[in-house]
């Protein structure tokens, strides 16, 4: 079968982005998707293996995207400063991007070496952060674990429209990412002594 002038795989991605976005991850269909192109739904399998792999990309694009947004918004940045935008800014790619961020939450296969890699470029980015508190490597990972649970946490509250209250949403991420970081100083303080 003929594929669309000018279509390629990264178009494809990107109109799936758009759909996730505004429809959420699982409204995304190889139908859907097709319909949006203007194609029909076999000519997606010359720029895809099918709805697994495409929901695998999208995991690896979040993961990426996600990552750029934190490493920009740490820029000049150190120690609580640095986390404290890095927090900031995964919250406001997954404001900017709820479908893509879903499909990092939902990560379609935990084996596949690929998304594993992604995501260790994730953790990898937030320990080097870290090696400011001089932590212990096991410290440094349950950090990390922690600082993912309060942002995953807030963002999909937010996401699922469960902050309802007329009171600035940046506001209260910000006093929750103050509070985590004075208690990991204070932490930090206790194992020193």
């Amino acid at each position: 079968m003929a594929t669309r002038q000018g279509l390629d795989a990264e178009i494809v991605l990107q109109t799936a982005i758009e759909i996730a976005d505004q429809l959420g991850v699982e409204q995304l269909s190889l139908a859907a998707l097709a319909a949006k192109l203007n194609i029909k739904t076999p000519s997606l399998y010359n720029h895809i293996k099918g709805l697994p792999d495409l929901r695998k990309q999208l995991s690896k694009r979040g993961l990426v995207l996600v990552k750029e947004a934190m490493i920009e918004a740490v820029l000049g940045k150190s120690e609580d400063d640095a986390l404290l935008a890095a927090g900031m800014a995964y919250v406001a790619f997954a404001r900017k991007q709820p479908g893509l961020y879903e499909a990092i939450s939902a990560l379609p296969d935990y084996e596949d070496p690929e998304l594993q890699e992604a995501g260790a470029q994730v953790v990898s980015f937030l320990l080097r952060i870290l090696a400011a508190y001089g932590l212990s490597e096991e410290d440094a990972l349950h950090v990390v674990r922690a600082f993912r649970s309060m942002v995953h946490g807030f963002a999909s509250l937010e996401n699922q429209n469960g902050f309802r209250m007329e009171l600035d949403r940046d506001e209260s991420l910000r006093r929750l990412l103050q509070t985590y970081l004075r208690g990991l100083r204070a932490d930090a303080a206790d194992k020193i002594k």
